[in-house]
Formats: structure tokens, sequence, C-alpha cells
């Protein structure tokens, strides 16, 4: 086996995208999984979803801290990769973290008296001076600050939190957030009104089924009981508990703390490169946008950066923007380390269309500007359409997004607006007609072009929507289409599909020869519908021939005395 370590950098060898239990259940499952033979040198790099951290929410993005999630991971597991010669990606979410984490649960308890007061954004503390104060307690922001702000929810971004004393404080919160009240018995309400116990019995049983209907303490209509009314609603508030992810104060010296303390937990796990999830929304300024302004952005990266250098981390800044944005480049131009989220949708049309026009733009222009990419065909979030515009015409995007929706994909609404939703919810395969053939040509493309492949468990093992688990999820389970969890008899039958055993193939080589790297030598040529991308480093040299009119295509690697040392197709 001829060993890429022997030969040019492996920064670009195949990465593997999962979360903890994606893979037979556990950590542990996958480490298994990737020490069986046929596994032998497929994968350099293993990105593991932040579920494998202390985390309640959005599978894994909403974290309480950055210790294990016992029931999903352990240090032996960590150890099992490092001696697979397997670095580890992982998450940092910079913009928030959860209600239950420590300083947030310090604040409910000890209210103006905690030392993470400002750990957090208070809405009204960020906006005074900016706005006006309303009868519910926030202040509603001047129109000409806010007009050029990204909130993702309807209304203002803000969750209303009790302290001690029952003072309530409006805290930043971007993302999600919910709010439970505990329902109550006639125990309960004995000890904080004069009542007697068969009024208390019934008005409990009142309560409690108007908390079930979703109704705030302040909306249930007591009839009645309504003298009780002042006295009920203090009860059920105080009792009220709390989920979501609070916005972090980028100004408070202890974030910075945190942040030190955060990536330094991340490279003694074996981190070598940590995505910034959610960074850009970080920075926040009265009249500034919320998302990617400038030049809080980059400061803040610059800062993150810093800290990262102590521990030989690589920063993934995580954005979505159109191409016509150009947020890519200017990444790359300070340094960074990008994805390429044109790519899956790139692949698609030329599949679609029969032309690689698009596609050999693309490569040209990462090679031309020495762009280093992350690219992928399917991820956990989805197959990301939007971002290209500006690259191809806007009717040829909605084509696109028909065309996977017709084939069982999801497109969320977004305030109402599909329009400005960047992703489509589908496997990769399925939003390919889980057509083989077409599965591996798109794989085989994905390994020549440009970048560091990151591969999706589910399209490794040709996975299909999964409509049963969006049905489970609710309104808000578009995404679980594309996250089906595997059991080890079912990776074990999958690996038995001749789909799966090639693309295995495919990523052995790529993972492995040296004529791949961020430092060789990369060519694409087109002809109509006739595709050819060639890689040289030090005598070795990898090449594609590919036809985009039937999928059919040609893999060759011949060594640096012309032998030809892999031949595929």
């Amino acid at each position: 086996m001829i060993s890429k370590k022997a030969g040019s950098s492996i920064d670009n060898g195949v990465m593997l995208n999962a979360y903890p239990d994606s893979m037979g259940g556990t950590l542990s499952h996958i480490a298994d999984f990737l020490k069986k033979p046929e596994m032998e040198e497929v994968f350099s790099t293993f990105y593991i979803l932040p579920s494998i951290f202390n985390t309640d929410l959005d599978r894994g993005f909403s974290v309480i801290d950055y210790g294990l999630n016992e029931l999903l991971a352990d240090r032996k597991d960590i150890e099992d990769l490092k001696d697979l010669d397997i670095d580890l990606k992982l998450d940092f979410i910079l913009n928030h973290s959860s209600v239950l984490s420590k300083p947030f649960q310090d604040i409910l308890k000890h209210g103006e008296k905690s030392r993470y007061k400002d750990f957090f954004i208070d809405w009204n503390k960020f906006w005074e001076g900016h706005g006006s104060m309303t009868e519910e307690g926030y202040i509603q922001p001047d129109n000409a600050l806010i007009k050029d702000m990204f909130f993702r929810k309807p209304g203002l971004p803000i969750l209303m939190v009790r302290l001690p004393g029952g003072k309530n404080v409006p805290y930043w919160n971007t993302f999600y957030q919910e709010v439970r009240y505990k329902e109550v018995d006639a125990w309960d309400l004995i000890q904080e009104m004069e009542i007697q116990y068969s009024s208390a019995e019934q008005l409990a049983e009142m309560v409690n089924k108007a908390l079930k209907e979703g109704k705030k303490p302040s909306e249930i209509q007591l009839e009645k009981y309504e003298s009780y009314k002042t006295d009920l609603v203090e009860l059920l508030e105080s009792r009220r508990k709390y989920l979501g992810q609070m916005d972090l104060n980028i100004q408070s010296p202890l974030v910075w703390e945190y942040y030190d303390s955060t990536l330094k937990t991340l490279s003694q796990y074996g981190a070598k490169i940590v995505r910034l999830d959610a960074f850009a929304y970080a920075p926040k300024v009265p009249g500034a946008k919320n998302f990617l302004n400038d030049p809080g952005t980059w400061d803040l990266l610059k800062k993150v950066q810093d800290l990262a250098d102590q521990y030989q981390v690589q920063l993934l800044p995580e954005i979505h923007s159109s191409y016509g944005e150009r947020t890519f480049e200017l990444l790359s131009e300070k340094g960074y380390m990008t994805y390429d989220f044109f790519l899956p949708g790139l692949i698609i049309h030329a599949l679609e269309s029969g032309s690689g026009e698009y596609l050999v733009r693309w490569a040209n222009e990462l090679r031309e500007k020495k762009i280093k990419v992350v690219n992928m065909l399917g991820c956990h979030d989805g197959i990301p359409l939007l971002d290209l515009k500006g690259m191809i015409p806007d009717e040829e995007i909605n084509k696109l997004i028909e065309a996977v929706v017709s084939r069982g994909g999801f497109v969320k609404n977004l305030h109402g607006q599909k329009n400005v939703y960047y992703q489509v919810n589908a496997t990769y395969y399925s939003a390919l007609g889980e057509d083989d053939k077409k599965m591996l040509f798109a794989r085989a493309l994905q390994l020549f072009m440009p970048g560091k492949p990151q591969i999706w468990y589910l399209d490794l093992f040709a996975g299909k929507n999964d409509y049963e688990a969006v049905k489970r999820s609710g309104a808000s389970g578009h995404k679980e289409v594309n996250r089906t969890n595997l059991s080890v008899p079912q990776m074990e039958e999958m690996l038995e599909l001749d789909v799966v055993k090639k693309q295995i193939k495919m990523l052995r080589f790529r993972n492995s020869y040296p004529a791949f790297g961020f430092d060789s030598e990369m060519e694409i040529r087109s002809n109509g519908p006739s595709l050819e991308i060639v890689w040289k480093n030090n005598g070795y040299e990898a090449r594609l021939k590919a036809d985009l009119r039937n999928c059919e295509y040609e893999m060759t690697g011949t060594d640096e005395k012309g032998n030809v040392y892999f031949e595929f197709h």
C-alpha cells in the first residue's frame, strides 16, 4: 500500500461525519466499525457532531458543557480513534450556550449577585438609550437600528427570565427557546393562598388543563376563581423552567476565559480542526448587522484564533451566504479554510443538466485563488442550494429545488418564506433519485474536486429519506429525514451493497494516495459533457475521466515510474 504519509501532506485526507450515536448507538461502536479491515486507511479525520458533549437540544448544538456525554462516549473511545491515526474535528458553538449551563443557572439562582451576571446579553442593558420601554418590560429598539438585523424567529429574539425577587429580565436569545410551567396540585395552592381544599382541587384541574393547551399563566381564564389570579400567576411564574440557547456576551472577560478553556478541552480530545458554529451571530452592536457584521466578526475571529494557536488547532468558520456575497473568498483571504457549500448543488446541477460548465468554473476558481475548502455531498443540515445565488441563474436554482423536493425532499419555511431558506432536506442518495450509478458518480466528482472531502455517514451507506423520523419529530423535524441512526446489523448488511463497497474503495484511494494534497497540482478540463480531472504530486498522478451523459467514469492512479497503481470504473 502506497501511503500518503510518505509523500504529500495529509491535511486534505478524507473525513467521516456523524453523530456519536449514528452508527451503532455509541462512539465505541463507530470506533469498532473503523477498526474493521475493510475500513483501513479510508478516513484520516472524523467530524463528530456535538451531541458527543453534555447537551440538551438541537441534536447537540445546545451545549451545557464540553464534557463527554457519558451515554455516548468516553475517553477510551477517543484513545481508540487516536490509535487508528484518526484526528478529530469538533464543534465549538461561539454564539450561545444552554440555559442549563452553569453560568446561566447561577444567574437564575443569584440574579444580580451572580459572578456571571454579564456572561449573557441583558437585552435592556444592550439597548439602553436606543429605544423605548414596553409595558412587557423590554426595550423596543428604534427601527432605524434594527432594520438591517436578521432575526431567525418572528418578533424580537428575547427570552424573559425571572430572577430572584420576582424581577423579569429579557435576555438575547437568537435560537431556540421554550418556557415550561410546572403543574400544580391542591396542596400547592393551599400553601400559597387562602382557599378550601375542594376548591383548590377544582382550580388545580382547570389550571393544569390550560397549561397543557399551551396557555401562559396570565392567559388562563379562572371564571369563579378569578380572585385568586394574582397569587396563582405569581406561583406559576416563580416555578417556571426554561429550555433554550442563550447568546453569550463577548464583552465579558469570563466569556473569553470560557472560550480559552473550551479550545483547550477540544484539543485535549484530539481535535485538529474546530468548526465554529453560529460564530457570525456573536458580535453585536446597536445599529449594526447582527450577522457577519464588519469589523466585529473579523475582530472576534482574530481573538479566537489567537487562543486556538496555543493548542495547535485549525479553525473552520461556518457561514452560509450566497456565492455573490463572496464571503468564502474573504475568509480565505484572512487565512481560513472554509466550507464548499456550493459543491453539493453544483454536482446535482451537472447531473440534471448534463453540463459541467459551472463545476469546472468553480474548480478553477478554487485552484487559481488557492482557496482551501472542506467539501461534501450531504451533511447533518441539508443540501444548500440557495448558496448558489450569483453562481448559476436563479431559475436553475429553482429547478434544482423542485427536483430534490419532487424526490421527497423538504424545504423549511422561514418566517413563511421558502425562498430565503438555504437548505433542502434530503439524503443525497434520495436527492439523486436513489440511483446507485449517480451516487457513485457524484462521489467520484467530489473526491477529485479541490478540498478536504467530508463524508456524511448516511451517504456512505446510500441512505434513503427517513419519512418516519420526520413524522416522529413533528413540525420542525424536517432535518431528521437525513439523520437515521443505523444499528450494527444494518451497517453489516449495508457493507455488502455494491454501492457501499465501491465508495469505500474510492475513499481509500483518495485518502491514501500521494497525488492528492493541498500542495498538489490540479487541472480540470471539459469538453461538453465530458470531464477530466488530474492531480499530480512528486511524480504520482491521479486521473478521473467522467461522462455526464451516462454517469460513466474511470479513475486511475500512477506512481512516479508510470506504473498503474490503481484503476477503477
